[in-house]
């Protein structure tokens, strides 16, 4: 770690503890957790609703718990859609239930006045006339009551639906990402690429694809654990975020590779984002945090490849892994693209 990040993590961390601090909440490990994600501004949604909070009330433990299990707490994402389509349910029930007593209301009240408009039909005295006059005024005052109700049901409803709809779009997201490094996982990016590569095709843009793979992974599991090998990934997967355009997209490919999906990039392009990605790595020293001790260099293989005329999601993905075989077949931490493969290793594919 840099002086710079150093510095950086730890003005999170003082941010962090003096927000606790300022709303009375326990410095339990998981506050500390959702605090340092708000002050580190890495999750746009969860700024959102806290700054909405701090606007609107005083933040609670209770407010803190609900926070941290929205956003941070690992949930089975089919749960979560099962509750809020149970919710959504018992919303449209309540409202369902609210019309029909609305338009009970609304036939008694035609009712009534069909009725009173028989009786007039009949030219009544003034006893007649003051009697139905209070007759229509009750069904008035009946109607009002019941399109009252009606209203408020129908606000909180819209308010239900407003959060369920926030929820499903958590959950839609949370599906979408790596639990580990938060970066798109690898249903995510299959679909991305058959989306990109038919988006290729209709516009006749260039796209490319970058695979890369953590060199030597197994060592500093088996030597430093996988706390450590956790933290190699999750730095990779930030190098990476942090090194591409909003055009590009990063995402865990599997264990300990990752893919990067350029959209109007052509090989010479992707080449220079992959090259960039394997200096920043490599120039990162990894150290223990609880010690401050160095546990080496990480390094990372790359390969690059570009779609071609009759091309499939499949057969692109399929040569770049070619590539990156190459480049580790070629001492690692290196970058090999489809014009440098070996005949054996194109056919090998």
């Amino acid at each position: 770690m840099s002086d710079q990040e150093f510095k950086r993590a730890l003005g999170y961390a003082s941010s962090a503890i003096d927000l606790l601090t300022r709303a009375t909440i326990p410095p339990y490990p998981h506050f500390y957790e959702l605090l340092y994600t708000y002050v580190s501004g890495v999750n746009p949604t969860l700024n959102a609703r806290i700054n909405a909070i701090f606007r609107e009330t005083d933040p609670t433990v209770d407010l803190a718990e609900r926070l941290y299990d929205t956003f941070l707490k690992a949930q089975d994402n089919n749960e979560r859609l099962a509750s809020a389509s149970e919710q959504l349910g018992q919303g449209i029930e309540v409202v369902h239930d609210a019309l029909d007593a609305a338009m009970t209301t609304a036939n008694a009240f035609a009712g009534a006045v069909q009725a009173m408009t028989g009786d007039l039909a009949g030219e009544p005295d003034h006893g007649a006339l003051q009697l139905m006059a209070r007759r229509m005024l009750e069904e008035a005052r009946r109607m009002q009551v019941a399109n009252h109700d009606l209203e408020q049901k129908l606000q909180a409803s819209r308010e239900t639906i407003a959060q369920l709809h926030r929820d499903l779009d958590d959950a839609r997201r949370e599906s979408m990402l790596d639990p580990l490094t938060k970066i798109y996982n690898r249903k995510f990016l299959d679909e991305l690429l058959i989306k990109a590569v038919n988006d290729a095709r209709s516009s006749g843009t260039q796209l490319s694809l970058v695979l890369l793979d953590i060199d030597h992974f197994k060592h500093f599991n088996a030597t430093w654990g996988h706390q450590t090998g956790d933290h190699v990934l999750r730095l990779v997967a930030m190098t990476l975020k942090s090194s591409i355009s909003s055009r590009q997209v990063a995402a865990r490919y599997n264990g300990k590779e990752f893919a990067v999906v350029l959209r109007d990039t052509d090989l010479e392009g992707a080449m220079a984002v992959a090259e960039s990605v394997r200096r920043t790595i490599e120039a990162k020293d990894l150290l223990k945090r609880s010690t401050g001790e160095k546990l080496g260099q990480i390094t990372c293989s790359f390969g690059v490849a570009t779609l071609r005329r009759g091309d499939t999601p499949t057969s692109l993905v399929e040569r770049t892994a070619r590539c990156l075989f190459a480049a580790k077949q070629a001492g690692r931490n290196k970058v090999v693209n489809e014009n440098d493969l070996k005949p054996d290793i194109e056919a090998a594919g």
